[in-house]
């Protein structure tokens, strides 16, 4: 088979005496724009389809926001009966909360049922499936990066966004802006 090489880049083979110089590596990943180090032994095959086994990718640290929670949707399969879909927000300069994310997951069990007990009882509007909040709730959201989109009001769209934190100690307004989210584009 031959492979064009405009369309493939070969990783480069590096060396490391530990784990210590390893992690100085994965450090410098989101300025070389690459998503982590690929930990693997050099007699290891490449298998497709498994998720466990001899390879390894040791992924860069994410990016965190602080955002207001905006619009629930109520999730599918075992998460139909609860609100477990989030969209969230940041603020404009001008004090206007623009959705910047949607995250399904990153919380346990409890933090769902907290959620979906919170989004019930500050529902502002409803449409159709989705419910408004009433802007009040922070949620830390981790995410791999942030991109400029002309899809979104807000003129971004994160990477990979998870719920890490409900920041029930913050008010909504000391959340994050969209002003200090575009100096995170990639």
């Amino acid at each position: 088979v031959q492979l064009d090489a405009e369309r493939f880049d070969v990783s480069a083979v590096i060396d490391a005496k530990d784990f210590a110089e390893l992690e100085e590596i994965r450090a410098g990943a989101r300025d070389a724009a690459i998503e982590g180090v690929m930990l693997k032994r050099r007699d290891s095959p490449y298998v497709t389809g498994r998720r466990v086994g001899l390879w390894y990718k040791w992924k860069r640290d994410p990016l965190n926001a602080d955002c207001v929670l905006m619009y629930a949707q109520r999730g599918s399969g075992k998460r139909s009966s609860f609100y477990s879909d989030f969209t969230f927000g940041a603020w404009t300069e001008e004090g206007e909360l623009l959705p910047v994310g949607k995250a399904y997951f990153g919380f346990t069990d409890e933090e769902l049922k907290w959620l979906d007990r919170y989004v019930r009882n500050h529902t502002t509007a409803r449409f159709g499936p989705v419910r408004e909040t009433d802007k009040s709730l922070v949620l830390e959201v981790a995410f791999d990066s942030i991109h400029e989109s002309k899809r979104h009001k807000s003129g971004l769209a994160m990477r990979f966004p998870r719920i890490s934190r409900i920041r029930n100690d913050k008010p909504a307004n000391e959340a994050d802006t969209i002003a200090g989210l575009r100096r995170l584009v990639t």
